[in-house]
């Protein structure tokens, strides 16, 4: 079975899951942070245009904002990141050394315990 999508600025949009190709289309651009002006611009229509279809997805999906929109779309599957998205998470998946897990300031015990009793003195005199 195949799934008809549309691809733009960085996201894919599923068709046949209750949104017009045109309004994916307007809600891919929000996606990107792109403005009425900017999507009319690259689609070459009339920005009113865009805000019609835009407001025409949003009482579908039963939202108000234009960030609530992008939230529920990805919530019911309309949209999601492209595939260089699952890439980059895949090879930070595959990478041996996760920056989040490193220490940064190497030395023993002792090290440690004179850092925390100069930290106090700092405090101290600056009280």
């Amino acid at each position: 079975m195949t799934t008809a999508t549309i691809t733009a600025h960085g996201f894919t949009g599923f068709l046949g899951r209750g949104a017009a190709p045109r309004e994916l289309e307007c809600l891919l651009a929000v996606a990107a942070g792109h403005t009425s002006k900017e999507v009319a611009r690259d689609l070459g229509v009339a920005p009113d245009t865009i805000d019609k279809r835009l407001l025409a997805l949003t009482t579908k999906l039963g939202v108000k904002r234009r960030a609530a929109l992008v939230a529920e779309a990805f919530k019911r599957g309309l949209i999601s990141p492209a595939a260089v998205m699952a890439m980059i998470l895949a090879v930070h998946a595959s990478m041996a050394e996760d920056p989040t897990l490193r220490v940064r300031r190497g030395g023993g015990e002792r090290r440690i315990e004179t850092r925390v009793a100069v930290r106090r003195i700092e405090v101290a005199l600056t009280a």
